[in-house]
């Protein structure tokens, strides 16, 4: 059975898996449609630069980006002596270290299900719209929101699960610190370091459960709307 720390860690793997998506859904929305249709303007040539910078964590190792994430936060950095300065401590090896480290590992697997659902969507009901005069805003609002209802939730689904999967990142900028930063992946960890291999299959088999169960009711979801 799984013990007090394990259940801990599951604890704080769900609440920062459910700030993260709900965090990557509002600043994904903005983001995503202005990728979606930045295909002409003036800051059309910035689309492409953009886009590959939104999706670096897909192929960028863990621990390159949690490394970078300790530097940016830690109490040498600008960012870190702001934060010192205004009596909060460093970012670091806390909770809300692991929340910004994961809202920009997560940031791909949320934005781009956004950003093709927006695509999908296509000029036309945004034009009919604009011919019934409904205004940008309510149009996106009442028009492009609701059409765009699938890769919401594809985009929720994905990065609550990618988020409550880290390992790398959230290891490197959060470290091991029980109740505060020891999520599941790190948990897992320690009980096989500790060759507690029971405690490892309960937590590693409830995680094999949930992402396929994740995936199997997104798909059937995906397969009904279609």
């Amino acid at each position: 059975m799984l013990d007090a720390h394990s259940l801990a860690a599951i604890r704080l793997s769900i609440e920062l898996a459910l700030a993260t998506t709900l965090i990557l859904l509002a600043l994904g929305t903005p983001l995503a449609w202005w990728l979606a249709r930045a295909s002409g303007g003036p800051l059309a040539w910035l689309r492409a630069p953009v886009h590959a910078l939104v999706s670096m964590p897909l192929v960028l190792p863990p621990s390159v980006l949690g490394f970078y994430l300790l530097v940016a936060l830690g109490p040498s950095s600008p960012l870190g002596r702001l934060t010192e300065a205004l009596g909060w401590g460093t970012l670091a090896f806390t909770f809300w270290g692991l929340l910004i480290g994961s809202v920009i590992y997560s940031l791909p697997f949320v934005t781009q299900p956004l950003v093709n659902a927006f695509e999908a969507i296509g000029r036309r009901p945004l034009e009919a719209a604009a011919t019934l005069r409904a205004g940008p805003l309510d149009a996106f609002w009442h028009v492009a929101l609701p059409l765009a209802r699938p890769g919401y939730l594809s985009g929720a689904v994905m990065g609550f699960a990618h988020t409550l999967g880290e390992f790398g990142v959230v290891l490197m900028i959060g470290g091991n610190i029980p109740g505060q930063t020891r999520v599941i992946s790190v948990q897992i960890y320690d009980h096989v370091e500790a060759l507690e291999y029971a405690q490892a299959h309960w937590l590693s088999g409830g995680m094999l459960a949930f992402s396929f169960l994740a995936l199997l009711a997104l798909h059937l979801a995906q397969t009904r709307k279609a």
